[in-house]
């Protein structure tokens, strides 16, 4: 697996060319998964703490976590954040007894200036099927969706459906899903409203925040 941090912005954008090809985004990926897990990173200064938190699909009860600090591996570069929270996300999920079904990154996957998010990028080098689910809006346009939870509409780059915008709750900000690997837009979404049973976010996001958080204060 590529975990050493590139040397240059050039060799970074190399990197994801040359993984690009290996994406499956036709899945269709696990509707019902056993095992999700939730992905997240939180900063202080040049350290971080990625933090994994891997919920029961059908219950969401916390079923394992995993909190890794870890010196920031790469500048801040739109587009190129993964290479600044990949070797320590890597490390986090190399330390799980328990091997999750899916994973759900707070980021993007196809939705992304070079179609290769987090998502994408971390899908790849772990084989595991993974989803982005993003709060806002990184690249594309789209219509807004209706304001029941469950509506859903294209969000597209350059005449490509990239992801879509899915209201999780009613009358609330939609989130922007996007696919990263082994899985399609269809199970995506459908995963993502499993997730949402109170909360705009997924529950595996939230958990993964919180434990990302505690981590980094605890550094």
């Amino acid at each position: 697996m590529q975990t050493r941090p590139p040397r240059s912005v050039a060799e970074a954008e190399a990197i994801q060319d040359e993984l690009r090809p290996l994406l499956d985004l036709t899945g269709p990926g696990p509707r019902r998964p056993a095992l999700v897990a939730g992905v997240d990173v939180a900063y202080a200064g040049d350290r971080l703490a990625a933090a994994v938190a891997v919920l029961d699909g059908g219950t969401l009860e916390v079923v394992e976590q995993v909190a890794v600090g870890a010196p920031v591996a790469f500048d801040y570069v739109p587009g190129l954040l993964a290479f600044r929270e990949l070797p320590a996300l890597l490390d986090a999920l190399g330390r799980l007894t328990v091997v999750p079904d899916l994973v759900v990154c707070d980021g993007y996957g196809l939705a992304h200036p070079r179609r290769f998010g987090l998502a994408c990028h971390l899908g790849v080098l772990t084989g595991l099927p993974a989803i982005g689910v993003g709060k806002t809006a990184f690249v594309g346009s789209y219509a807004e969706p209706g304001p029941e939870r469950g509506s859903a509409s294209d969000l597209t780059l350059d005449g490509e459906v990239v992801g879509r915008v899915l209201r999780t709750r009613d009358g609330v900000k939609p989130v922007f899903v996007s696919v990263g690997h082994r899985v399609d837009l269809d199970t995506a979404c459908h995963n993502v409203l499993a997730l949402t049973p109170s909360y705009r976010l997924p529950e595996t996001t939230r958990v993964a925040d919180r434990l990302s958080r505690r981590a980094l204060a605890g550094l």
